[in-house]
C-alpha cells in the first residue's frame, strides 16, 4: 500500500543513539511491490531523462566488460559484474533526484539532475568513496580467491567456462566466492539502502545517514532482505543482456529506492 494509505509506527532509538539515528518506520513485504509500482510510474513520467542516464550507465558498464573480454581477462569479469551492486546506490543518485523533483513538481532539467550531487558534494563524495573502497576490496578478494583455486595466470574464454563454470569439482570455489561476496554486499546494502536518498533530501552528515540506514536495515531486516534480493535479480537481468537491460532496470530500481526511503525513514516533524 502507498505511504498515505496505512499507519506506520515510528521507531525512535533512545539513549546514546537519540539524535544520531532518525526515526524509522516499519514496512511490510507488500510495500516492496508498491515501491516497484511507484518506481515504474516515475519511469513513465520521466522517460526522456531516464533513458539518457540509463543509456550512459549501460554504455559505460558494457565498455568495462568489453575491455576485460578483449584482454581475455575473464577472471576479472565476474568480480566486476558482481561489484556493480556495490556502486549501484551511487549511480542511482540521478534517479533519486528525478523522483524527488516529480514529488515536488519541479522541472526535470537534465543538467540540474546530473549535478544534483552538488547540493551536498562533501557528504555524497565521502559516501561514494566508501562504496568504491568496498568495490576495490571485493575485486582484490575475488582475484585472490581465484588465484588460490586456479593460480594467477589469465585463462582463455574456453578454459574459463570449462574449468571454472562447468566443473563440479569447483563448487568450493563458488561457495567461497559467493559467500564472501554476499557478506560484503550485505554490509554495503545496509549502509546505503537509504543513505544516498537521505543525503539528497536532508542536510545531515554521512555518519548520521549511515547510522540511519543501518538502523533501518535492522528494524526491517526481513523486508529489506527480500528487497535486496529483488535488486540483485533486476541488476543481473540488466547485466546478462549485455547491459542493455540496465537502460530500464537502473531507472526502475533508482525510483523504487527513493520511494523505499520515503516509506522507511519517518518524515520530519
Amino acid at each position: 500500500m502507498a505511504r498515505g494509505q496505512q499507519q506506520r509506527a515510528d521507531i525512535e532509538l533512545t539513549g546514546d543513539y537519540r539524535g544520531i539515528v532518525l526515526p524509522i518506520n516499519r514496512v511490510e513485504v507488500d510495500d516492496t511491490w508498491d515501491w516497484l509500482r511507484r518506481g515504474w510510474q516515475d519511469f513513465r513520467r520521466a522517460q526522456a531523462v531516464d533513458f539518457c542516464f540509463g543509456i550512459a550507465i549501460a554504455a559505460v558498464s558494457f565498455l568495462i566488460l568489453a575491455m576485460a573480454w578483449q584482454a581475455d581477462l575473464w577472471p576479472y569479469v565476474w568480480p566486476l559484474a558482481a561489484g556493480f551492486m556495490f556502486l549501484a546506490p551511487l549511480l542511482g543518485i540521478c534517479f533519486y533526484e528525478t523522483s524527488r523533483r516529480l514529488e515536488q513538481g519541479l522541472p526535470l532539467n537534465l543538467v540540474d539532475i546530473a549535478l544534483s550531487w552538488r547540493q551536498r558534494p562533501g557528504q555524497i563524495f565521502t559516501l561514494g568513496l566508501i562504496l568504491m573502497l568496498f568495490q576495490v576490496a571485493w575485486i582484490y578478494i575475488a582475484i585472490l580467491i581465484y588465484a588460490l583455486f586456479f593460480g594467477g595466470q589469465p585463462v582463455s574464454w574456453n578454459s574459463f567456462v570449462l574449468d571454472t563454470l562447468l566443473s563440479p569439482k569447483n563448487i568450493p570455489f563458488w561457495l567461497v566466492g559467493c559467500g564472501i561476496g554476499a557478506v560484503l554486499a550485505g554490509i554495503v546494502f545496509s549502509i546505503s539502502v537509504v543513505s544516498f536518498p537521505l543525503l539528497l533530501d536532508r542536510d545531515i552528515g554521512v555518519p548520521q545517514a549511515i547510522a540511519t540506514s543501518i538502523a533501518a536495515s535492522i528494524v526491517n531486516w526481513r523486508v529489506l532482505l527480500g528487497w535486496g534480493a529483488l535488486i540483485v535479480l533486476f541488476s543481473i537481468a540488466g547485466i546478462v543482456t549485455l547491459c542493455i537491460g540496465l537502460i530500464v532496470t537502473m531507472p526502475l530500481l533508482g525510483h523504487a529506492s527513493w520511494h523505499a526511503y520515503r516509506d522507511i525513514v519517518a518524515a520530519p516533524r
